[in-house]
């Protein structure tokens, strides 16, 4: 199987993209106050399902799903997990800094190339599924 120059696995370069993901959302949001997961409570309430599946894969603990929903009800981006009208103005002028960010992460990336990646990661996650090891 292919290895990188530098000999670092797969897991090693997938770790490290998420924590420099992370890390730049983080950043670019944090001028407006708001976290990375606040964001994503925002995104997912105008989605189908409930805030609290939406952001499932990326909560460990349980408080963390009211650290994101409760600022932005105080602050009067939510209520009842549904976004009020300054909600969605906020959630439109976010979006213009994260489609930003995006761009930047994916700076000489194909379309081809980036979407070839996402088929790769989730065959590779589908090969692991009901996987014992």
């Amino acid at each position: 199987m292919y290895m990188s120059d530098d000999n670092k696995p797969i897991g090693w370069w997938l770790k490290e993209l998420d924590r420099l993901l992370e890390a730049s959302f983080e950043q670019v949001l944090a001028a407006d106050g708001l976290t990375r997961r606040q964001w994503q409570a925002l995104n997912a309430a105008v989605g189908p399902e409930p805030i609290a599946v939406a952001l499932a894969p990326f909560l460990t603990d349980p408080g963390e799903l009211s650290a994101a929903i409760d600022p932005l009800t105080a602050r009067g981006w939510l209520r009842d997990e549904q976004l009020t009208a300054s909600g969605q103005a906020g959630l439109e002028e976010l979006a213009t800094k994260v489609r930003a960010q995006r761009e930047r992460v994916t700076a000489g990336i194909t379309g081809e190339e980036y979407v070839a990646t996402i088929a790769v990661l989730r065959k590779m996650a589908d090969n692991l599924k009901g996987s014992a090891v």
